[in-house]
C-alpha cells in the first residue's frame, strides 16, 4: 500500500516553496508519491493571471528529476459545476483503491471546512485523510475542536498537523507582483520557469 499526498494549489505560478513543502510533507509523513492538482480556471472564487497552459507546463518543468512528483489535470478538466474538493478526493481514491489518500493543505482552509464553506464539508471530513500545514497566527488544535464538522471526524488518523517549520509565506502572488512592478524574484522560482515566465512575457 502506497501513501500518496493531493497537493492542490493555484501554481500561479508553482514556486520553490511549493515544492520545498511538498518533498518536506513526503519526508516527514512517509509519502511515497506527492500529486501536484492544479485548480480549475473555472473555479467561482478564483481568477488565474495566466493559461492553464503555461501553469501546467511549468508544473512540468517543475517537478522534472524528483521520482516522488507527478502532475495531475483532473481538476483543469472538469466542468465547473463538477469542482469539489469532495468529488477530487473521490476520484483519487477510485483510481488508486489499494493506497491510502491525503490531501495536504493550510490551516487556513482547515479553518474554512470547519465552519462549513467547503460542498458536502462534512462528508469530506469524514471520509478522507489530511495533511494540514501551520499557519501563522492559527491554532490548529483548538480549530478542530470548536468546530463540531471537524472534532466529530477526529479519530486520531483523520489530521496529521504539521506545526513545525513550515511557514515559509513567499507567494506566488509576491512573484506575480515583483514581475509587474519589474522586480527580481528569480530565485524564487525554478530556473527552467524563470526563464520560461520571461520568454512568454508572463505576470507583466
Amino acid at each position: 500500500m502506497a501513501k500518496i499526498g493531493i497537493y492542490g494549489s493555484s501554481f500561479d505560478p508553482i514556486t520553490n516553496v511549493h515544492l520545498w513543502t511538498a518533498s518536506t510533507v513526503a519526508h516527514r509523513c512517509k509519502l511515497d508519491k506527492v500529486i501536484f492538482l492544479p485548480c480549475s480556471n473555472k473555479r467561482p472564487d478564483k481568477v488565474m493571471n495566466i493559461s492553464d497552459e503555461h501553469r501546467w507546463n511549468m508544473i512540468l518543468m517543475a517537478i522534472r528529476g524528483n521520482d516522488k512528483f507527478v502532475a495531475d489535470d483532473y481538476e483543469m478538466k472538469q466542468m465547473v459545476w463538477e469542482i469539489a474538493t469532495y468529488l477530487t478526493l473521490k476520484h483519487f481514491k477510485e483510481e488508486f483503491p489499494d493506497d491510502e489518500i491525503y490531501f495536504i493543505m493550510g490551516a487556513d482552509l482547515l479553518l474554512d471546512i470547519g465552519e462549513g464553506k467547503w460542498k458536502k464539508s462534512e462528508e469530506l471530513i469524514q471520509e478522507n485523510k489530511f495533511i494540514v500545514m501551520a499557519r501563522d497566527g492559527i491554532n490548529m488544535l483548538s480549530a478542530i475542536s470548536k468546530s463540531p464538522i471537524l472534532r466529530n471526524a477526529d479519530d486520531g488518523h483523520t489530521f496529521h498537523l504539521m506545526d513545525k517549520g513550515l511557514a515559509m509565506e513567499i507567494s506566488s502572488s509576491y512573484i506575480r507582483d515583483e514581475f509587474k512592478k519589474g522586480g527580481e524574484p528569480r530565485y524564487l522560482v525554478p530556473d527552467e520557469c524563470y526563464d520560461y515566465m520571461k520568454a512568454h512575457n508572463l505576470y507583466k
